[in-house]
């Protein structure tokens, strides 16, 4: 029996997909989950992980947000529950053109942000780079969180995620 696709009557799931995921989609799983509480259920993996987390983003988590992530961990889109995701957004370049083709209809969006472990530089210079990514994610999620999410349509959702992109 074929599993119905998510309604966004129920907890709705959020997938964050980065190609490593080790910086960018960690700061987003952490943090969309720590400010929309149990509002939704929140996933991050990657197209080819890098299979350790930068220690740069658990810090920025701990020092800045309050945040223990100390339970992260870098994995690949095939580790996560086969339950349907009602919103994946990418957060780099890469993982957009490598994401998959989901089994269920999902919101889906891009949200390019820069690397911050690619930037070179003192350990302050590269930890305020993942501090940026992360207060520009922050910014987006409030405004995410400040929508009825809950009863939106899938193509209601996907626009609204759209608007946030940029």
């Amino acid at each position: 029996m074929q599993t119905p696709p998510p309604t966004l009557a129920t907890k709705p799931a959020v997938l964050f997909l980065c190609t490593g995921n080790s910086a960018r989609s960690v700061l987003a799983e952490f943090l969309f989950r720590s400010l929309a509480r149990d509002r939704f259920r929140v996933e991050s993996a990657g197209s080819r992980p890098t299979g350790r987390v930068n220690p740069h983003a658990l810090s920025v988590l701990r020092k800045v947000y309050g945040i223990d992530a100390s339970s992260a961990r870098s994995k690949r889109i095939d580790e996560l529950p086969s339950d349907p995701f009602a919103a994946v957004i990418t957060l780099c370049d890469s993982a957009a053109a490598e994401c998959p083709i989901w089994p269920y209809p999902a919101a889906r969006s891009h949200w390019p942000f820069p690397d911050p472990a690619a930037v070179e530089g003192t350990p302050e210079e590269k930890e305020r780079a993942f501090a940026d990514v992360a207060r520009a994610l922050e910014g987006r999620f409030r405004s995410l969180l400040a929508l009825p999410v809950e009863t939106l349509s899938r193509s209601q959702l996907e626009a609204e995620l759209r608007k946030l992109s940029s």
